[in-house]
Order: structure tokens, then sequence, then C-alpha cells
């Protein structure tokens, strides 16, 4: 069974849709199947907490929807076993942009280092830093679910079988595979860090200042 998404990120999320009228718009349109979801993610040279909340929920939508017809999939396909191979790349590719997501919007609430003189705002700090903390423990929920799918998409059935019109996949489950692109440990190295900073903020005596 799925497991929820932490609260906080939930609020962030119903807060921009209520919000957005643009998201409201893209919905004028028919949206029913994972590969439409999925053109609705972008992403902007320069990403605010916004965008990367409205691509989260397009993301989401994407992983829970169904796949299109194989004629109409984002990729040339000719076999059933490319078919397969196709849906288990989809799948890992879409809890890697959502990973990738989480860490964009949990850095613009990051802090690096807790300093002395940032004690008057420490209850503010302290705020931010757990909607960061939220952030990159949904990432690592999602790092799991890629190496789930990258492993059903490195099948011995799937030898010598490539999607080649997503060659991005191809080479996002090679390096699941070989360890060059490990989520798992980035997040879990940047939740010790942030916890730190956060249990600095915690211990600061505001009285001084």
């Amino acid at each position: 069974m799925k497991k929820s998404l932490p609260h906080i990120i939930y609020i962030l999320i119903l807060s921009l849709l209520l919000s957005s009228i643009p998201a409201a718009r893209a919905n004028a349109y028919m949206v029913k199947y994972k590969e439409d979801f999925y053109r609705l993610y972008h992403v902007h040279y320069q990403q605010y907490p916004d965008d990367c909340i409205e691509n989260i929920y397009w993301l989401e939508k994407a992983v829970q929807a169904d796949f299109c017809n194989p004629l109409y999939a984002d990729a040339k396909i000719d076999s059933e076993k490319q078919w397969e191979k196709y849906r288990d790349l989809f799948q890992m590719h879409l809890n890697l942009k959502l990973i990738e997501q989480h860490l964009r919007l949990g850095r613009t609430y990051d802090k690096q280092v807790a300093h002395f003189y940032d004690a008057p705002w420490k209850d503010e700090y302290i705020n931010d830093l757990n909607k960061t903390l939220s952030c990159y423990e949904a990432g690592l929920y999602y790092w799991q679910e890629a190496q789930l799918w990258a492993e059903k998409a490195n099948a011995a059935s799937f030898d010598f079988i490539f999607i080649t019109d997503q060659q991005f996949w191809e080479d996002e489950r090679e390096r699941i595979k070989s360890g060059s692109l490990d989520y798992g440990k980035m997040l879990n190295r940047e939740i010790v860090r942030v916890t730190k900073v956060r249990n600095d903020f915690l211990a600061m005596n505001t009285k001084n200042y």
C-alpha cells in the first residue's frame, strides 16, 4: 500500500490548487492518461516554490493514472515486452522527477547553518526547516519506488530490449543499477544535516537578543 506523503506537502499542494488559476485551466481539456499528466510537468529556468508544488501535483497524478494505448505512447512500441519495459521505465522516471521536485522545494526553505545572530527568528527558521525535512523524507519514499521500478526494468527477460526513443530513461535505469545514481545516500545525508541545524536552533537562547 502506498505510504502517505508528509502532511505539510499536502497542505502546500492544496494551497496552490485553491489559489492557482492556471492550474484550474489545465483541466479544461481532456487529461486522462499517464502521458497526458506528464506533459503538464515543466521546469522553468528559475523555479519558485509554487512551480515545484504544481509539478509535484501533476507528477503524482501521472503516477496514479493509467497508461494510454501503446499506439500513443511516448515511444515507438513494437512488442509486448517493449510495452512492459516502457511501463516500468516510465514509472521509474516519474518517481525520479518527484525526487527532483521535492529537493528543489526543500532547498527553498533550507538553511545551511544556524548562526547565533539568527536567534531572534529561530521559530521561523525552525518552521522552514520542518518543511525541508518533510520534502527530503518524501523524496526517500520516491527513491524506494524508483529503485523498485528500475529493478523490474533490469529483469533478465529485457536483455537486448531497449526503448530507444527514451534513451534518457534507459540511462537512468543503468545509473541506478551501477550505483552512480543514488538519491538515497544524498537524501539521508541532507536529512542528518538539516536535523542538526534544526536542533541548533531549538537549543538557542533568544533572551540575549
